[in-house]
């Protein structure tokens, strides 16, 4: 469906009364803020004891639809409990003047935890809705072994529309001294997804992390339906560690098709970004872990002098009731592109 006709018949939403919405509010737990859609959750914005970065968890389509996993912050049959520090939707990354925090976790031995990095929740700064967004703005710190190494201002835009849910992430990182963002894979803005959008598969699958410590994925899925689609037409396996300015996962929930999109943006670094992205359920965009992933034909070695800052932007699309080919996500990659 065009994003043409997704206005029209959203346009026929409001006609007849029924305005999409968006509400956002502080939730049970300090610090937790809930994001409503038409009432009902749409996502969380949490940092639970023992994870090591806040986190956008769950994450619900229109339909009803969890698309993200559910493991480890829930346990539900047949879900794959590979790599805990996959949860929701989250942005780290695996190299910070040598100090790991994608991949830090509770399950980091504590004889290890100081080759690891935190990212704290440090307060809300605003939340506001009015009738189809919302806005949430975040503050967060990166911390090596407790020295504050970045501080994060994070704002979400949250907007509704209708069958399409959209989510604007722009993330400012001002250096608290010189820092080195050296190329690394693990990295950046990273989606673990729902059984479902995972890539068919029957064989086990063997990772290396930057430290060397190998996790084994075994097991057969048979819920997995997923398939990518890059932006430069690649499909399946052939998106890893290529360019583009977009990608579109999709799978199958019983009888409804799913879609979730990441859309780059022409102001971040690396543009087009590379993708991080694996058939097991890793959806993610890393711009700066350039080597490896073009087979050492370009690298990049992101410096911040302190007081500097980067810039990030992201949009994240979950359609129900389209495929990767059926969405008109050129349109949103222009539209998301004229967002300064």
């Amino acid at each position: 469906m065009s994003l043409l006709l997704s206005m029209v018949l959203l346009a026929g939403a409001v006609a007849s009364g029924g305005d999409p919405s968006v509400e956002i509010r502080k939730g049970k737990a300090a610090g937790e803020v809930e994001i409503l859609f038409d009432g009902k959750l749409f996502t969380s914005f949490i940092q639970p004891t023992g994870v090591t970065k806040p986190v956008l968890w769950p994450v619900i389509s229109s339909k009803g639809h969890t698309v993200t996993r559910n493991y480890p912050l829930k346990n539900v049959a047949g879900e794959r409990t590979d790599h805990p520090h996959h949860i929701g939707i989250w942005l780290t990354y695996g190299d910070v003047n040598g100090i790991d925090y994608w991949n830090n976790s509770d399950a980091v031995p504590a004889e290890k935890k100081s080759r690891y990095g935190d990212i704290h929740f440090q307060g809300i700064v605003s939340m506001t809705s009015s009738g189809s967004e919302g806005e949430l703005v975040v503050k967060n710190q990166w911390t090596d072994n407790g020295e504050a190494v970045l501080d994060e201002i994070t704002t979400f835009t949250f907007i509704n529309r209708g069958e399409t849910r959209i989510i604007d992430r722009e993330t400012r990182l001002i250096a608290l001294k010189d820092v080195l963002f050296e190329d690394n894979k693990e990295g950046m803005i990273g989606m673990r997804m729902a059984s479902e959008l995972e890539m068919p598969s029957n064989n086990p699958v063997t990772l290396t992390d930057a430290h060397g410590i190998a996790t084994t994925i075994k097991g057969v899925n048979k819920r997995a339906s997923g398939d990518y689609l890059s932006s430069e037409g690649l499909r399946g396996d052939d998106v890893w560690g290529t360019r583009g300015v977009w990608m579109a996962l999709s799978g199958n929930f019983n009888q409804d098709k799913v879609t979730v999109a990441i859309i780059d943006h022409p102001a971040n670094p690396g543009y087009p970004t590379y993708w991080h992205a694996r058939g097991y359920g890793l959806y993610a965009a890393n711009p700066l872990g350039q080597k490896e992933m073009s087979g050492g034909k370009d690298e990049l070695h992101y410096r911040l002098g302190k007081g500097e800052e980067g810039v990030f932007r992201y949009r994240i699309v979950i359609s129900d009731d389209r495929s990767a080919d059926e969405g008109d996500w050129k349109s949103l990659a222009a539209e998301f592109s004229k967002i300064q």
